[in-house]
């Protein structure tokens, strides 16, 4: 018998309730981790709440990213044996699998061997943030040497991450946050330079740091108001990719300035753009991310951990978006 966590109907972070289940061995295609630490993500908390962009089947599971040892392989796997270090990484509906539980099955697709010089929890960490910078800043925008992007809800796991990759591809990240509290620590991880916008002019500010030529790729996570101030302080033809939707308020979009700007304006998100979906591309992104973590221009930068039975907490603690880096949750 092992504990999971599930929810029989969507809503806050107390709709997860612990369950004790036999979990079944792996069948073709699977193997079973003895989970030591999770990563916590945005995508599971929308996908509690019932505001997910797929439709929850319940009582529904969770969870993408987890770290441990692999307690059993099914009768076709080859890559990984019993006792093997692996971590998952997000190539699966949560309706098929969910890695909040003590032990729990996944699909060989999704699993990966463990970073050596890693911990567990350190490990728990790193898979959706830098995938989704991945995906989205090399595959998708051809980040460059010299390229300014700016960089929306930047004190979050991925925004930390979109800093780091930047910064190791000799790009130049503009951070973007809403008060000052953070800037110095975003200025230490990184950050060429912090635009605080509640208190400064967004699209001045970044025009003064780039000497008027603005950014050739946002990466945006907010949307609402914010957007139109984001095409504004774009380089013609530049690349904005928006891949979250932290702000309530409807985006607001300048028509006119679609016209001036020319922009390409991309909806990003790691399995439908199929960065995790086609085993080529998920391999170099591993490959690309495992690169960075053996040379430190990658690093895991944990906020907050947890242990299991504080989840529900665990999830208020990442609604509550003070965060700086990864919530992960030990098992």
């Amino acid at each position: 018998m092992s504990r999971i966590i599930q929810f029989a109907t969507t809503g806050g972070p107390e709709v997860l309730e612990f369950k004790d289940i036999e979990v079944p061995l792996p069948g073709p295609g699977e193997v079973r981790i003895r989970v030591k630490a999770l990563g916590l993500n945005r995508a599971e908390s929308m996908w509690r709440a019932g505001g997910y962009m797929e439709e929850v089947k319940l009582p529904g599971r969770l969870g993408y990213e987890a770290a441990g040892l692999v307690d059993a392989i099914g009768p076709d796997v080859t890559r990984f044996a019993v006792g093997d270090a692996v971590n998952t990484v997000p190539a699966f509906s949560q309706n098929q699998y969910g890695m909040y539980g003590e032990l729990v099955l996944a699909p060989v697709s999704a699993v990966v061997k463990h970073p050596p010089s890693l911990s567990f929890e350190e490990a728990a960490s790193i898979w959706m943030m830098f995938i989704t910078v991945y995906g989205a800043l090399i595959e998708a925008a051809d980040l460059r040497a010299g390229d300014v992007v700016l960089i929306t809800a930047a004190s979050s796991s991925v925004g930390l991450a979109a800093i780091q990759l930047a910064n190791m591809v000799g790009a130049i990240p503009i951070a973007l946050t809403r008060t000052a509290a953070k800037r110095q620590q975003l200025l230490d991880a990184g950050a060429a330079a912090v635009v605080v916008t509640d208190e400064q002019d967004l699209i001045a500010e970044v025009m003064r740091i780039t000497d008027g030529a603005g950014a050739r790729v946002v990466f945006d996570a907010v949307g609402g108001p914010i957007f139109g101030k984001l095409l504004k302080a774009m380089k013609t033809s530049g690349i904005l990719l928006v891949h979250g939707a932290l702000s309530e308020e409807p985006a607001q979009i300048p028509y006119l300035d679609l016209l001036i700007k020319l922009p390409t304006i991309i909806g990003f998100e790691i399995k439908t753009w199929n960065t995790m979906g086609d085993p080529v591309r998920q391999k170099a992104a591993v490959e690309f991310i495992t690169a960075g973590l053996a040379s430190s221009a990658l690093k895991p930068m944990i906020a907050k951990t947890f242990t299991l039975d504080e989840i529900v907490n665990a999830h208020r603690y990442l609604e509550a978006n003070n965060q700086f880096g990864k919530i992960v949750v030990t098992v």
